[in-house]
């Protein structure tokens, strides 16, 4: 019994290690711009979900960067996001919107989905259940918490620069 409950608790802290996104709780979001993101600038294509997706992020420019990005299953679209990261109030929040393949939305006209930051490292930036890593000059990983709450699992998005 003894080495039944030791081998559960290694696999729980094992998971809990792994994981890439936290959360933010009740702190405040700590301070940021997005000279401290820039690096996610760039045409991604990669796996997600078990089939094709594309990510594109503009350059910093007024308060924001922009980002579209596309799921395709068998070679039609199943979902579009367009997304941003702005600064406010002297931090750094990422939204987005989902679209169907034919543009309907997802969420209500007025209504967002919303991560706020948590924190920046040198490669990587870890926003309220939303994780971007810098893996290399050419790849980049994002981690991203999906499903309802108490449900939840975390999903990773491999990608490379596109050429």
């Amino acid at each position: 019994m003894r080495y039944f409950l030791s081998l559960a608790l290694l696999l729980i802290s094992l998971t809990a290690f792994s994981q890439k996104t936290i959360a933010l709780g009740d702190k405040t979001s700590p301070q940021a711009t997005l000279s401290d993101v820039a690096w996610i600038a760039g045409s991604w294509e990669g796996e997600a979900f078990g089939d094709q997706v594309q990510e594109v992020w503009s350059p910093p420019l007024g308060d924001s960067m922009m980002c579209a990005f596309k799921l395709v299953v068998d070679g039609k679209v199943e979902f579009y996001e367009l997304c941003q990261i702005r600064e406010e109030n002297g931090s750094l929040v990422l939204r987005l919107k989902h679209f169907n393949g034919d543009l309907s939305g997802w969420e209500e006209k007025d209504e967002t989905v919303e991560f706020k930051l948590v924190k920046v490292e040198k490669d990587i930036v870890y926003f309220d259940g939303f994780t971007v890593e810098r893996v290399s000059k050419d790849k980049i990983n994002m981690y991203v918490m999906v499903g309802e709450a108490g449900e939840e699992s975390e999903v990773t998005f491999n990608y490379s620069r596109a050429k």
